[in-house]
């Protein structure tokens, strides 16, 4: 199946399903549920390239794997978070910002298809190669995969066992991965999607495998990861998050500075 096709598939049917989530959040009143959504679709964006791709086995089943495992663990994390606590308060101050607008939600909800059929396209490069065998460049994808989603799944329980703790309330979380990161679970995001890239080595839609690295790295440093997230940090923790933001690198795990040494 070609590219275009594939592409089109997965966003013809995200868009379907984002027009279920939308009416399912306008009732629930919780926008977060989108998240949940997203990461669903991309697992069954990247299962779905797995079984239309003319790569080879070893690229397909790892795809397949990769994909359908990664957004499978993010879907029930997220899944666990919106259906236990309230609504986001990143998603709160949207909502006030556009009244509530139905209108503006579902645009906001349809730009989500978008981005999974964007996302689909490291898949479809992996996915397609013809060159991919028991090689160096396969074992490094693997390894890239397991150490990004062991890091994103610490990251997440360290993050939800000092958000359990009622002393904690009012506070920023700096155990284990969170000295080193103020966004390690977006660090390791980010890093998952270099697996796909090393598996579309020699694969002549290599270029497409680059789209996930570099537009999650813009999406997450200027669209709605952490400016979105560190502004309601502010509004919710304030100096103490501003101490953080002095404190600890923002995104690339580093050993953690004294305040007046300025920000990272």
């Amino acid at each position: 199946m070609s590219v275009v096709m594939t592409v089109s598939l997965i966003f013809g049917f995200s868009a379907l399903a984002m027009i279920l989530v939308w009416l399912l959040a306008l009732k629930i009143r919780n926008i977060g549920i989108v998240d949940v959504a997203w990461a669903g679709l991309m697992a069954i964006a990247g299962i779905f390239c797995a079984a239309v791709a003319q790569g080879t086995d070893l690229a397909r089943i790892s795809v397949a794997l990769f994909a359908g495992f990664w957004g499978l663990r993010l879907f029930l994390s997220l899944y666990v978070r919106v259906r236990h606590e309230p609504e986001d308060g990143r998603y709160q101050a949207l909502r006030a910002a556009w009244n509530g607008s139905p209108g503006k939600l579902f645009v906001f909800f349809q730009g989500q298809a978008i981005i999974v059929a964007l996302f689909s396209l490291p898949f479809i490069a992996a996915a397609n190669n013809t060159n991919v065998t028991l090689d160096f460049w396969f074992f490094t994808a693997t390894a890239v995969f397991v150490l990004s989603v062991t890091g994103e799944s610490l990251a997440d329980r360290q993050l939800a066992a000092f958000r359990n703790n009622p002393a904690n309330r009012g506070k920023t979380c700096r155990s284990g991965l969170w000295a080193w990161s103020r966004h390690p679970n977006y660090f390791f995001e980010w890093l998952h999607w270099f697996a796909y890239l090393f598996l579309a080595i020699g694969s002549s839609h290599f270029w497409l495998s680059l789209v996930g690295p570099v537009l999650m790295l813009a999406f997450l440093y200027r669209v709605s990861g952490i400016p979105w997230t560190e502004a309601q940090a502010l509004r919710s923790r304030g100096d103490d998050y501003r101490r953080y933001q002095s404190e600890v690198s923002a995104f690339f795990p580093l050993p953690p500075k004294s305040s007046d040494n300025g920000a990272l």
